[in-house]
């Protein structure tokens, strides 16, 4: 069975008055530590803004094992925000206005100086998912044949409702914000490893880049580890839809590998036609119509998620998956989104502070 490892973003926030803070340097600290400094298997990282930390699970094959590990490193994060007067809330975009403070890293300067407003307000967090593969040309062909329904993975992990103060009228804005970049989004077909590494080096000879960590595709060949990185999810309100999103991503790769060892084609969709679906997935979720990766045309979100279902129900079948992720797609379904919650929230307390303080008592409970 193929091994699986999640990152995830989380904001640093005020337990108290819910404003967002610029706390991500001690909490990374080894110093911040619960058990007092020791060596930690799992680091927690800094990312762009000083307003936000990253950890990563091991990589592992059983998704309860993958669920305990994310549990218990949103609690350790809470746990070390604490010592600096804060807690951590798995929040997708701020609901509360702020305006983020760079790392000064020398690769951030750089980003900061060469995109601007862009690197500036970049303050999103994301939930990645790598997935092993045997070869890069095993990772191709999985990245040729997944390309259609990672909208819908969009729309499941929505979590992103609020901008700045206001709502964006989006379930996943962040993907609206994180699509600024010039080397996001949706890629053409490769068709084989040479071809997607040759398309990476030309990228990166333009000089819009500074390094291959700036290809922000979709998916991806990961840089550091023999995987493919899936990167089109909101981090997750809950662990259970950081799960199902895990476990779908895993089936697709399955799924796909299966039909290129098979001589099955890649679907033939355009990259602008996916860039349609995914802002259609970030604007919608799960609450209205998306685009069937089958057809391209509209359809009813739920029937779109059967569709996903059944594409990946032999790889759901052979993990032990399948009934896991019906259940938590059954759920979502009846009890909404991560944006969804927020926005009840918020009509709730008419209070973005609200949100956020809500949104962290849920992440360091891992509720």
């Amino acid at each position: 069975m193929r091994t699986v490892g999640v990152e995830e973003e989380l904001l640093m926030v005020s337990a108290r008055t819910g404003e967002v803070l610029a706390l991500s340097p001690v909490v990374t600290s080894p110093a911040a530590s619960p058990k007092g400094g020791e060596a930690e298997e799992h680091e927690f990282e800094t990312e762009l803004q000083k307003e936000q930390v990253e950890f990563a699970t091991s990589p592992l094959t059983a998704m309860s094992d993958i669920e305990e590990e994310i549990i218990a490193r949103r609690r350790e994060a809470a746990a070390r925000a604490e010592k600096a007067g804060a807690t951590v809330a798995a929040l997708a975009t701020s609901p509360v206005p702020v305006q983020p403070s760079l790392e000064l890293g020398e690769r951030h300067v750089w980003m900061a100086k060469n995109f601007g407003l862009t690197a500036r307000e970049q303050l999103t967090c994301g939930c990645h998912v790598h997935v092993a593969v045997d070869s890069d040309e095993e990772g191709v062909a999985v990245l040729d044949r997944i390309r259609p329904w990672l909208s819908v993975l969009t729309a499941i992990s929505g979590n992103s409702p609020f901008w700045q103060g206001e709502d964006s009228g989006y379930s996943s804005y962040r993907s609206r914000v994180w699509n600024r970049w010039p080397s996001a989004g949706p890629t053409e077909i490769f068709g084989s490893a040479d071809r997607y590494h040759r398309h990476v080096e030309s990228m990166l000879a333009t000089g819009a880049l500074r390094d291959d960590g700036m290809i922000y595709f979709d998916a991806r060949l990961s840089a550091r580890y023999p995987t493919v990185e899936v990167r089109v999810a909101d981090v997750c309100l809950q662990p259970s839809t950081t799960v199902l999103i895990a476990t779908l991503v895993r089936a697709l790769v399955e799924t796909a590998a299966a039909d290129w060892r098979a001589g099955r084609p890649p679907a033939p969709v355009s990259a602008g036609l996916l860039r349609l679906a995914s802002w259609r997935a970030a604007r919608s979720g799960l609450g209205d119509s998306l685009v069937d990766p089958l057809t391209m045309r509209d359809k009813p979100a739920s029937a779109v998620v059967a569709s996903l279902l059944s594409h990946v129900e032999d790889a759901l079948t052979a993990s032990g998956d399948l009934e896991r992720a019906r259940r938590t797609l059954s759920r979502l379904t009846e009890q909404g989104t991560g944006a969804d919650r927020q926005r009840e929230i918020h009509r709730q307390h008419r209070s973005f502070e609200a949100v956020v303080r809500e949104c962290a008592r849920i992440t360091a409970l891992a509720d």
